[in-house]
Protein backbone atom coordinates (compact mmCIF):
# COMPACT_ATOMS: atom_id res chain seq x y z
CA UNK A 1 0.00 0.00 0.00
CA UNK A 2 1.55 3.42 -0.84
CA UNK A 3 1.83 5.62 1.67
CA UNK A 4 0.73 8.82 1.57
CA UNK A 5 1.35 12.50 4.34
CA UNK A 6 -1.75 14.13 5.88
CA UNK A 7 1.00 16.78 7.12
CA UNK A 8 1.55 17.47 3.18
CA UNK A 9 -1.95 17.44 2.20
CA UNK A 10 -2.73 20.09 5.17
CA UNK A 11 0.04 22.34 3.92
CA UNK A 12 -0.76 22.06 0.48
CA UNK A 13 -4.22 22.74 -1.04
CA UNK A 14 -5.51 20.14 -3.49
CA UNK A 15 -7.03 22.35 -5.77
CA UNK A 16 -9.53 20.26 -8.68
CA UNK A 17 -12.04 21.87 -9.37
CA UNK A 18 -11.01 25.65 -8.04
CA UNK A 19 -8.84 26.72 -4.98
CA UNK A 20 -11.26 28.87 -3.69
CA UNK A 21 -12.69 25.39 -2.76
CA UNK A 22 -9.93 24.95 -0.81
CA UNK A 23 -9.55 26.15 3.03
CA UNK A 24 -7.20 25.81 5.48
CA UNK A 25 -9.36 24.36 7.86
CA UNK A 26 -11.90 21.16 8.68
CA UNK A 27 -15.47 21.91 7.76
CA UNK A 28 -18.17 19.63 8.23
CA UNK A 29 -21.16 19.97 5.23
CA UNK A 30 -24.86 19.28 5.20
CA UNK A 31 -25.94 17.43 2.16
CA UNK A 32 -30.09 17.66 1.72
CA UNK A 33 -32.11 15.44 -0.45
CA UNK A 34 -34.72 17.64 -2.32
CA UNK A 35 -37.37 14.98 -1.93
CA UNK A 36 -40.44 17.41 -3.11
CA UNK A 37 -38.58 17.18 -6.55
CA UNK A 38 -39.58 15.07 -9.72
CA UNK A 39 -35.82 15.08 -10.73
CA UNK A 40 -33.32 12.54 -8.67
CA UNK A 41 -30.65 13.37 -7.86
CA UNK A 42 -31.10 16.88 -6.53
CA UNK A 43 -29.48 17.41 -3.18
CA UNK A 44 -28.59 21.17 -1.65
CA UNK A 45 -25.10 21.70 0.03
CA UNK A 46 -25.07 23.78 3.01
CA UNK A 47 -22.33 24.38 5.82
CA UNK A 48 -23.86 23.76 9.54
CA UNK A 49 -25.01 27.39 9.92
CA UNK A 50 -27.62 26.63 7.18
CA UNK A 51 -25.77 28.71 4.68
CA UNK A 52 -25.76 26.85 0.51
CA UNK A 53 -22.29 26.38 -0.36
CA UNK A 54 -23.69 24.23 -3.82
CA UNK A 55 -26.67 22.63 -5.18
CA UNK A 56 -26.84 19.62 -7.10
CA UNK A 57 -29.31 18.97 -10.70
CA UNK A 58 -30.19 15.77 -11.62
CA UNK A 59 -31.09 15.59 -14.97
CA UNK A 60 -31.62 12.75 -18.02
CA UNK A 61 -28.82 13.29 -21.18
CA UNK A 62 -30.53 10.41 -23.44
CA UNK A 63 -29.48 7.22 -22.18
CA UNK A 64 -27.42 8.51 -19.88
CA UNK A 65 -27.73 9.59 -16.55
CA UNK A 66 -26.14 12.68 -15.69
CA UNK A 67 -25.67 15.75 -12.41
CA UNK A 68 -24.99 19.26 -12.61
CA UNK A 69 -23.02 21.27 -9.53
CA UNK A 70 -23.58 24.72 -8.84
CA UNK A 71 -22.48 27.32 -6.72
CA UNK A 72 -24.48 29.42 -4.53
CA UNK A 73 -24.96 31.66 -7.06
CA UNK A 74 -26.02 29.08 -9.81
CA UNK A 75 -23.22 29.06 -11.86
CA UNK A 76 -22.33 25.51 -13.29
CA UNK A 77 -19.36 23.95 -11.88
CA UNK A 78 -18.89 20.25 -12.73
CA UNK A 79 -21.09 18.02 -15.07
CA UNK A 80 -21.02 14.44 -14.29
CA UNK A 81 -21.77 11.95 -16.81
CA UNK A 82 -22.68 8.22 -16.42
CA UNK A 83 -21.04 5.75 -18.83
CA UNK A 84 -22.96 3.19 -20.21
CA UNK A 85 -22.12 0.03 -21.93
CA UNK A 86 -19.27 -0.77 -19.25
CA UNK A 87 -17.78 -3.64 -17.26
CA UNK A 88 -17.91 -1.41 -13.93
CA UNK A 89 -20.39 1.16 -12.57
CA UNK A 90 -18.67 4.49 -14.58
CA UNK A 91 -18.92 8.14 -14.34
CA UNK A 92 -16.81 10.87 -15.87
CA UNK A 93 -16.81 14.57 -14.52
CA UNK A 94 -16.37 17.66 -16.86
CA UNK A 95 -15.83 21.47 -16.38
CA UNK A 96 -18.80 23.51 -16.30
CA UNK A 97 -22.24 22.21 -18.26
CA UNK A 98 -19.14 20.84 -20.65
CA UNK A 99 -19.31 17.09 -21.57
CA UNK A 100 -16.52 17.62 -24.10
CA UNK A 101 -13.03 15.67 -23.82
CA UNK A 102 -11.07 18.95 -23.33
CA UNK A 103 -12.99 19.57 -20.47
CA UNK A 104 -12.49 15.56 -18.63
CA UNK A 105 -11.34 16.22 -15.14
CA UNK A 106 -11.41 12.75 -13.79
CA UNK A 107 -13.62 9.16 -13.81
CA UNK A 108 -14.86 7.63 -10.76
CA UNK A 109 -15.92 3.57 -11.32
CA UNK A 110 -16.52 0.32 -9.24
CA UNK A 111 -13.16 -1.69 -8.26
CA UNK A 112 -15.00 -4.92 -9.06
CA UNK A 113 -17.99 -5.88 -11.12
CA UNK A 114 -19.68 -6.92 -8.02
CA UNK A 115 -19.46 -5.52 -4.54
CA UNK A 116 -21.05 -6.66 -1.43
CA UNK A 117 -19.65 -2.84 0.12
CA UNK A 118 -18.92 -0.04 -1.45
CA UNK A 119 -15.18 0.80 -3.21
CA UNK A 120 -14.70 3.32 -5.92
CA UNK A 121 -11.58 4.55 -7.62
CA UNK A 122 -11.03 7.69 -8.68
CA UNK A 123 -8.68 8.89 -11.58
CA UNK A 124 -7.66 12.07 -12.57
CA UNK A 125 -7.11 13.84 -15.87
CA UNK A 126 -3.84 13.66 -15.49
CA UNK A 127 -3.61 10.12 -14.12
CA UNK A 128 -1.07 8.45 -16.44
CA UNK A 129 -1.22 4.72 -14.64
CA UNK A 130 -3.59 3.34 -17.36
CA UNK A 131 -6.32 2.86 -14.08
CA UNK A 132 -3.70 0.91 -12.48
CA UNK A 133 -2.88 3.85 -9.59
CA UNK A 134 -5.84 5.70 -8.33
CA UNK A 135 -5.72 9.26 -7.38
CA UNK A 136 -8.38 8.45 -4.53
CA UNK A 137 -10.37 5.66 -3.15
CA UNK A 138 -13.65 5.51 -1.59
CA UNK A 139 -14.86 2.80 0.89
CA UNK A 140 -17.38 1.76 2.80
CA UNK A 141 -21.08 1.38 3.17
CA UNK A 142 -23.56 3.25 1.90
CA UNK A 143 -26.65 2.13 3.69
CA UNK A 144 -24.83 2.97 7.05
CA UNK A 145 -23.78 6.32 5.53
CA UNK A 146 -20.00 5.10 6.64
CA UNK A 147 -18.07 5.98 3.42
CA UNK A 148 -14.46 7.35 4.21
CA UNK A 149 -12.83 8.65 0.85
CA UNK A 150 -8.74 8.08 0.80
CA UNK A 151 -6.16 10.04 -0.74
CA UNK A 152 -5.12 7.10 -3.52
CA UNK A 153 -4.20 3.63 -1.80
CA UNK A 154 -3.36 5.01 1.15
CA UNK A 155 -4.17 5.49 4.92
CA UNK A 156 -4.39 9.20 4.34
CA UNK A 157 -8.48 10.52 5.19
CA UNK A 158 -9.38 13.64 2.76
CA UNK A 159 -13.13 13.09 3.59
CA UNK A 160 -15.83 10.93 5.33
CA UNK A 161 -19.17 10.85 6.13
CA UNK A 162 -20.40 10.24 9.49
CA UNK A 163 -21.23 7.09 10.52
CA UNK A 164 -22.09 7.01 14.61
CA UNK A 165 -25.75 9.22 15.64
CA UNK A 166 -24.55 12.53 16.84
CA UNK A 167 -26.52 15.39 18.25
CA UNK A 168 -26.11 17.32 14.68
CA UNK A 169 -27.16 14.06 12.48
CA UNK A 170 -30.13 13.89 14.40
CA UNK A 171 -31.34 17.84 13.97
CA UNK A 172 -30.54 17.67 10.23
CA UNK A 173 -32.93 14.53 9.40
CA UNK A 174 -32.94 11.31 7.76
CA UNK A 175 -32.65 12.32 4.17
CA UNK A 176 -29.53 14.25 5.09
CA UNK A 177 -26.10 13.31 6.06
CA UNK A 178 -22.87 15.03 7.37
CA UNK A 179 -19.58 14.95 5.57
CA UNK A 180 -16.60 15.80 7.13
CA UNK A 181 -14.06 17.80 4.45
CA UNK A 182 -10.04 17.77 5.54
CA UNK A 183 -8.22 20.87 5.46
CA UNK A 184 -7.30 21.85 1.93
CA UNK A 185 -8.83 19.38 0.09
CA UNK A 186 -11.31 21.21 -2.88
CA UNK A 187 -14.78 20.55 -1.08
CA UNK A 188 -16.30 21.04 -4.88
CA UNK A 189 -14.83 18.16 -5.77
CA UNK A 190 -15.83 15.57 -2.55
CA UNK A 191 -19.60 17.05 -3.26
CA UNK A 192 -19.26 15.34 -6.53
CA UNK A 193 -17.68 12.25 -5.58
CA UNK A 194 -20.53 11.79 -3.02
CA UNK A 195 -23.14 12.61 -5.66
CA UNK A 196 -21.96 9.96 -7.84
CA UNK A 197 -21.78 7.44 -4.74
CA UNK A 198 -25.09 8.02 -4.17
CA UNK A 199 -26.10 7.53 -7.83
CA UNK A 200 -23.65 3.72 -8.18
CA UNK A 201 -25.44 2.98 -5.09
CA UNK A 202 -29.16 3.74 -6.26
CA UNK A 203 -28.44 2.44 -9.41
CA UNK A 204 -27.31 -1.18 -7.87
CA UNK A 205 -30.27 -1.38 -5.02
CA UNK A 206 -32.75 -0.84 -8.02
CA UNK A 207 -31.32 -3.58 -9.92
CA UNK A 208 -31.70 -5.78 -7.04
CA UNK A 209 -34.76 -4.94 -6.63
CA UNK A 210 -36.19 -5.65 -9.81
CA UNK A 211 -33.67 -9.05 -9.68
CA UNK A 212 -36.15 -9.95 -6.40
CA UNK A 213 -39.12 -9.17 -8.01
CA UNK A 214 -38.13 -11.32 -11.61
CA UNK A 215 -37.34 -13.69 -8.95
CA UNK A 216 -40.66 -13.88 -6.70
CA UNK A 217 -42.51 -13.62 -9.88
CA UNK A 218 -40.91 -16.73 -10.64
CA UNK A 219 -41.51 -18.57 -7.56
CA UNK A 220 -44.88 -17.45 -8.14
CA UNK A 221 -45.31 -19.19 -11.10
CA UNK A 222 -44.52 -22.43 -10.20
Amino acid sequence: MAESSYATMANDPVAIIGSEYCTPNEVDVVISRKVKTLRYGDFVVSDMNGNFMFKVKGTTFGWHDKRVILDAADNPLITLKQKILTEHSRWNAFKGESTDEKDFLFTIKTTSIFQWKTKLAVFLANNNSKEKNCDYLIKGNWSDRSCVIYAGDSSTIVAQMHKKITAKSLLIGKDNFIVTMYPNIDQAFIVSLIVILDAINAADAAAIGAAAGVGAGIGVGF
